[in-house]
């Protein structure tokens, strides 16, 4: 059976993701994309209008997966439990998949075609904070202190970027640590 029997849209994004996981989100053309799914680069536009378009489908579902992931984790936990998975559940996210996460959009809840699924994960974190007694605006400047040192340390540690000998999950977890205290 041919490959391109069963393409869609959800196939294409798929195989975009697996370019960007194997290669890099600099790898991402549509080029790349119809030779993974096994068609020419013409039949992707009945999928994708564009490789924009197929970067944003391509945020949305990173959006969709962190979104569902963190959830997941942090389900039936709260205070500051639930704020400390959810910290190393983003750090795992990026370790294990670091091209992938360089492929999410800088600012999801900007951009309308993302900004709802872009929501859905900030409301994640503003449930988690929340459940720590932190509301309205305390918890924006939360999140994005929590984003910030997440997307920071995890994004050096991706890149092999602490060598020294130290343990590095010593050092998040003291980052963690002195993100609790702060909230």
């Amino acid at each position: 059976m041919s490959r391109r029997v069963g393409l869609s849209t959800t196939a294409v994004v798929d195989a975009a993701v697996e370019v960007i996981d194997e290669n890099g989100l600099d790898a991402l053309t549509l080029a790349a994309v119809a030779s993974r799914t096994g068609v020419a680069a013409p039949s992707l536009y009945k999928h994708v209008g564009s490789l924009g378009e197929l970067r944003t489908l391509v945020g949305l579902r990173l959006l969709e997966e962190m979104t569902e992931r963190f959830t997941t984790a942090v389900v039936g936990r709260s205070g500051v439990e639930a704020l400390a998975i959810l910290m190393r559940e983003y750090r795992a996210f990026v370790v294990e998949h670091p091209a992938r996460y360089a492929a999410m959009p800088a600012d999801p809840l900007n951009d309308p075609a993302l900004a709802a699924a872009g929501t859905k994960l900030l409301n994640v974190f503003l449930a988690v904070l929340r459940g720590h007694g932190i509301e309205g605006p305390e918890a924006i400047h939360a999140t994005r202190c929590a984003r910030a040192i997440t997307h920071g340390f995890a994004s050096i540690e991706a890149s092999g970027g602490f060598g020294l000998p130290e343990d590095l999950d010593e050092t998040y977890e003291q980052l963690i640590q002195m993100y609790i205290a702060s909230v």
